[in-house]
């Protein structure tokens, strides 16, 4: 088929299966029925039609070095982080774009499913079960230098909970482990508005909260889907969402005067198994991805309940990952491109298509290159299961 199969188990999420865990099936040539809602119309005004035709996007150059699979993306300040299939994570300086220094941070444990930036550290996310801090330990303008700091759950938070069964939840015939432990693949990532909580999800079906100044574990919900989860996002009224291989997006909303997040509400629309989430600037419209090829748009009414609004279709396979820059939503899939959508009001229409990747778009980030009151551009940066990251420029005078 000329796609390479995941280097992962047999929990290959981003595309389709049957939902027994023990008959997961994964094919991402074969989308499944789309939602039933229907797709947005392209927009008809002159202004759109001005804006569709001074849109310039052109591919600056392809970032070469991972030699597995590009697993995860994200820019922090002027550096790009990926992570790969075979533990690698690499930090990138582009400036100017048509170069690039880049520097290896960690050959870890376990393929890099997500990275977190704070401060001066890095949260990644492994497919061996654990959460990784690398501390930044070189500030030199050029270079980027990072040490293991941590390794979540803490030697400290197993240990508190390792002595009474309270603490102890199965997780198969005759084994069990403490609470704090994820027992599958970490899938995602966010952090809190206040960056003071880290939120991740799971295979494992469950959502868990730590704390990012001591990396105490501080809440897991078992079961908090039906199947495993694949993606997270916190927005900054404080709502999180989780997407699931179970076709479901459920809302959690922390209870007043405590760390714990309360389940409020299930937003079910997707007729498959949900790889990626999106929030927009002010969380009131979020995108969600799915193995179908189809992109909904759910946006908050007066009472700040989200409501599925449309879908966005276009793309052939599956949708791995989305990312969300000024009006903007970008999305990566199966199909080995990338398109760029913008909403105007409660219609969106793909600005463009990017070709260039060789094998399916796995991760997405996105920064701002430059803005002003009559120019603006960013750059959107695509890492592959080609193995290459590739950095495009997209420009407009209407941006």
């Amino acid at each position: 088929m000329g796609i390479m199969p995941y280097e992962e188990s047999g929990h290959q999420l981003e595309c389709n299966f049957q939902s027994n865990s023990n008959n997961r099936q994964p094919n991402l040539l074969s989308p499944c029925s789309e939602p039933s809602l229907p797709p947005f119309h392209s927009f008809t005004s002159q202004s759109s039609r001005s804006y569709l035709q001074a849109l310039h996007c052109h591919c600056v150059t392809t970032l070469k070095g991972h030699t597995s699979y590009v697993s995860s993306l994200t820019v922090a300040g002027k550096f790009l982080y990926s992570g790969s299939s075979n533990k690698e994570i690499r930090t990138w300086k582009i400036n100017p774009l048509n170069s690039s220094v880049e520097h290896v941070v960690s050959t870890g444990e376990g393929a890099v499913k997500c990275l977190v930036v704070l401060a001066d550290k890095v949260f990644s996310a492994h497919q061996d079960h654990k959460i990784r801090v690398w501390k930044l330990t070189s500030h030199e303008p050029d270079e980027q230098k990072y040490t293991r700091f941590a390794t979540l759950p803490t030697f400290g938070d197993r240990a508190s909970k390792i002595l009474l069964p309270k603490n102890q939840v199965k997780i198969r015939r005759h084994k069990t482990c403490t609470w704090v432990h994820h027992v599958d693949t970490v899938s995602a990532l966010a952090l809190s508005r206040d960056e003071s909580l880290l939120y991740s999800v799971s295979w494992d079906r469950t959502l868990k909260i730590w704390r990012t100044s001591d990396f105490k574990c501080m809440e897991s919900i078992a079961n908090a889907h039906d199947d495993a989860i694949n993606a997270v996002a916190s927005s900054n009224d404080g709502d999180v969402y989780t997407g699931s291989a179970d076709k479901k997006i459920k809302v959690w909303r922390k209870i007043q005067g405590a760390q714990k997040l309360s389940h409020v509400a299930t937003l079910e629309k997707h007729n498959s198994g949900i790889n990626a989430l999106a929030l927009n600037s002010d969380a009131s419209v979020l995108f969600s991805g799915a193995c179908d090829g189809s992109i909904m748009v759910w946006q908050k009414d007066d009472g700040g309940n989200m409501g599925a609004v449309g879908a966005l279709r276009g793309h052939t396979q599956s949708i791995l990952c989305l990312v969300v820059v000024l009006d903007l939503v970008c999305s990566g899939s199966a199909d080995s491109t990338v398109r760029i959508w913008r909403g105007l009001g409660r219609d969106y229409c793909c600005l463009a298509e990017l070709e260039g990747h060789k094998a399916p778009v796995k991760c997405l980030a996105a920064s701002f290159d430059r803005y002003d009151q009559s120019n603006s551009s960013f750059v959107v940066y695509s890492g592959s299961l080609d193995c290459d990251i590739k950095v495009w420029q997209i420009s407009s005078p209407l941006l």
